[in-house]
């Protein structure tokens, strides 16, 4: 038996991915020239990882976005030491890349409790500052949201995402036959019989230049940069985003979502990836899914079939592909099966790269 829970967030429009935040270092206390008295340090900036907390949450909490550390105590005839500042927390939730404005990163909230220091308090002032503090660190921090999933979802509008991850998770998403009925990330949750937990992220479909930020573009290509594995989700029988959009059989899909992630982070594609076929369920598509899977064997002999700028320089070789049906639940265990498969697979080979490195060093 396989038990499911299901994390979901409201309407995209209350659902925040990034924040840009100022802070601030406490500055550090005077010091008392004729005691040789030393001023406390200025407290320091921290992110740290909570749970309960979303990017949503301290933006409604914190409108202006500042945070600024405590100021150190000056020294006095009483204490020659001052205090030391208070340091400033901000709680963030778990998955946040800290980075500056030019990109710098500053550090990463994967688990919570984990903490990036954003901005280091001034010094006290003392007998080698001529007993002058220094002003605490300043600067613009952006918070991040990049999911953190065991598997993501990827494919264009009406694929079929929505209704795949509703199948595997017995939770009801927003399905209809329009694009971009998923607007926000959604993360299910698969519970095996030996209690392993398996996270597969649905996140906001791809359109063709989704890498150039077209569509949902950047706010969907990021979280896949988090996901462990990649499940690739195409209708069997191709897809069209409108009548003005050309029509694009599956393998075409295939490719331009491999296009689509090589552009935007080509490291993207060595990550391990399965191709989940759907609607298997309608007429003839046994016929189609054969054809596929020959186009998908000897892919450099259908690249004619794209635009030239569109042909992956490497087409993805996938060593499972599953087909399925949403709708129906045809082909659904093999594929609870295939992904546990795969996700053990890479562990093993997670566990195994140490040992020989060890090897190789005797």
């Amino acid at each position: 038996m396989v038990w499911i829970s299901r994390i979901c967030c409201r309407k995209y429009g209350n659902f925040v991915d990034n924040l840009r935040l100022y802070v601030r270092g406490g500055s550090g206390g005077m010091g008392l020239p004729r005691l040789g008295g030393q001023g406390g340090k200025g407290g320091d900036v921290w992110v740290t990882a909570k749970h309960s907390v979303t990017l949503k949450k301290i933006k409604d909490k914190y409108p202006n976005k500042r945070f600024v550390a405590g100021a150190g105590e000056n020294s006095s005839i009483r204490a020659l030491k001052g205090d030391r500042g208070e340091d400033m927390q901000i709680l963030a939730p778990p998955g946040i890349i800290v980075t500056t404005d030019n990109g710098k990163v500053l550090g990463e909230l994967n688990a919570e409790g984990d903490q990036v220091l954003v901005a280091r308090g001034g010094r006290g002032g003392s007998f080698h500052s001529s007993f002058l503090p220094s002003k605490g660190q300043a600067r613009q921090v952006r918070l991040d949201l990049r999911l953190i999933a065991d598997m993501g979802l990827v494919g264009f509008p009406n694929a079929g995402k929505s209704s795949l991850l509703s199948t595997l998770s017995h939770a009801k998403p927003q399905i209809a036959d329009y694009p971009f009925t998923t607007l926000k990330p959604e993360i299910g949750k698969v519970m095996y019989d030996d209690y392993r937990q398996v996270s597969i992220a649905d996140l906001p479909g791809l359109i063709e230049g989704a890498h150039g930020n077209k569509g949902m573009g950047h706010k969907f290509l990021k979280h896949v940069e988090r996901t462990k594995q990649l499940m690739f989700v195409v209708d069997i029988c191709g897809f069209q985003l409108s009548s003005k959009m050309p029509f694009r059989s599956a393998f075409q899909t295939v490719q331009l979502l491999t296009k689509e992630l090589e552009l935007y982070k080509e490291e993207l594609l060595s990550k391990p990836a399965l191709l989940v076929v759907n609607k298997m369920d309608l007429p003839g598509t046994e016929e189609m899914f054969q054809e596929l899977l020959d186009q998908l064997k000897n892919q450099d002999d259908f690249t004619h079939l794209l635009p030239e700028d569109m042909v992956p320089k490497n087409g993805l070789q996938f060593k499972r592909v599953v087909p399925v049906s949403a709708v129906t639940g045809l082909g659904i265990e093999q594929l609870k099966a295939q992904v546990r498969q795969s996700l053990d697979e890479e562990g093993d080979t997670a566990t195994e790269e140490p040992s020989r490195k060890r090897i190789q060093k005797l």
